[in-house]
């Protein structure tokens, strides 16, 4: 029997970003699958147990769960396996297998991943950052910046920023317009990998158009005309061309996808990686 329509019981001690993008990944990989969430954070005592195991009752299906404690996870398999529904630790494969290869035992401490440490403020002051050297702003700052991309209207600079900020790394952008000159700073910086975002000329025309509509604003003829936007785009190939400035095409990639090809070439930039 198929089905595509079940309830989903998500279930964590943190706060259930982890358990919910893990879900998200492995869903995608079904068509038509509908599932209604059921999402059950900051679970940290039995009488939270308690309530999570009555809202299975009431809406019996897929428990993924990322409880740490022992003494929470098991009510709440013991309960799952006498209502026959399926309970399954998501992370256990992954602690296990690096339990083993450090040959010690995991701290089962909850929420890890969202301690103040060094890392967490890395990713607040890089989020800063990106925000104020945003589309061109404040470009005496532009070598203080680990990355720096370039890129005419509509090449995702901005979104690609916000993501590489998330993973700790400053980012900032350059917008490519015809007709203004880029600030000297870009061209005197030598720390960041500096590189360039392009997009199919017709992709970028109907994305403009459609950015124009949003903004309940007037067409204006080169910004849509595909022959100026082609323009535009064989302009900003050849300055990176000419400063041999890496050139990633996101015509047909994610915003992840992007983030992740830059990550590898900063990488390689930092010797990291071969």
């Amino acid at each position: 029997m198929t089905v595509n329509r079940f309830h989903l019981h998500l279930v964590s001690d943190s706060t259930g970003d982890t358990v919910h993008a893990l879900a998200r990944a492995c869903l995608v990989q079904f068509e038509d699958a509908e599932p209604i969430e059921h999402i059950w954070s900051m679970v940290r005592t039995k009488v939270q147990v308690e309530r999570v195991v009555a809202g299975i009752e009431a809406n019996p299906g897929v428990v993924l769960y990322t409880l740490v404690n022992e003494h929470l996870r098991q009510p709440l398999q013991e309960r799952c396996r006498e209502l026959g529904v399926p309970a399954i630790p998501v992370l256990d494969p992954v602690i296990g297998m690096f339990g083993s290869f450090l040959g010690r035992r995991a701290r089962a401490l909850p929420g890890q991943q969202h301690a103040l440490n060094h890392e967490y403020f890395a990713r607040i002051d890089a989020m800063t950052f990106a925000m104020t050297h945003d589309d061109g702003q404040a470009p005496w700052g532009l070598n203080q910046a680990d990355v720096v991309l370039v890129g005419v209207s509509r090449s995702s600079k901005t979104p690609t920023c916000i993501y590489l900020a998330n993973r700790g790394i400053k980012a900032a952008n350059v917008p490519l317009v015809p007709g203004v000159p880029l600030p000297p700073e870009l061209f005197l910086a030598d720390r960041p990998l500096i590189v360039g975002l392009t997009n199919d000329p017709e992709r970028l025309v109907a994305l403009r158009r459609n950015r124009l509509t949003s903004l309940q604003s007037d067409p204006k003829i080169d910004y849509v005309d595909l022959d100026s936007v082609q323009s535009e785009v064989v302009a900003a190939r050849r300055l990176c061309q000419e400063h041999k400035w890496p050139v990633i095409d996101v015509t047909r990639r994610s915003i992840e996808e992007t983030a992740a090809a830059i990550l590898k070439l900063f990488a390689k930039r930092q010797g990291l990686d071969a």
